[in-house]
């Protein structure tokens, strides 16, 4: 269902989530049905570890990246991607790489999918977000003091102080600066930046 309507997402805004890393996508349904199995993030078990992943953008031709273990349980062109992404690094690694190894691979890898298309990609399993722009994505950090910040879409003003703590690290990326009173950094098409607890760190 729309997220307005949905029950789903009524208990997520009343649910006190605590989280490292939050991966959350708004999905235009360019490619495969309206249905739970093609609801972004997508995620997979690897090396004992559950990775994350959301796409923005679109293939046309994505069959060219074979998958070989991981499958879809939808009909996305992003989850075919992701499954082909963790079949890459499954093949690659022997064992479970600290985030250091695997990030030059990952976006090495995202550097094949930008030639086929678009592909903004966010990727987590959970020791590091790994963030990939195909043509846009833009982050910003937050820390305190934290303060208030209007909305770009709508006419709200969040009090982030209320939300956190002096010790927080705060990291945001979007396809979109969600504000228009702070200052977001835009990444390039083809570069990737990574984040470790809420710091930039790569």
């Amino acid at each position: 269902l729309p997220s307005s309507e949905s029950l789903i997402a009524r208990f997520l805004q009343t649910y006190p989530i605590k989280s490292n890393t939050v991966v959350s996508h708004i999905r235009q349904a360019n490619v495969g049905e309206v249905s739970l199995a093609n609801t972004h993030p997508f995620q997979r078990e690897l090396w004992g570890k559950p990775w994350t992943f959301a796409h923005n953008g679109q293939l046309k031709e994505f069959s060219q990246f074979e998958l070989t273990r991981f499958r879809p349980v939808g009909s996305t062109d992003s989850e075919h991607l992701f499954c082909w992404l963790m079949g890459q690094l499954d093949e690659h690694f022997s064992c479970c790489p600290s985030w250091e190894e695997w990030v030059p691979f990952v976006h090495q890898c995202c550097l094949k999918i930008h030639e086929a298309g678009i592909a903004n990609i966010i990727l987590s399993n959970g020791d590091a977000l790994f963030t990939f722009c195909s043509t846009k994505l833009s982050w910003i950090t937050r820390r305190a003091p934290f303060g208030e910040a209007k909305l770009a879409d709508t006419d709200v003003t969040i009090d982030f102080s209320n939300e956190t703590s002096e010790n927080d690290v705060v990291s945001v990326v979007a396809t979109e600066p969600l504000t228009v009173d702070e200052t977001w950094t835009k990444l390039e098409p083809g570069s990737c930046c990574v984040f470790v607890d809420g710091e930039l760190v790569g």
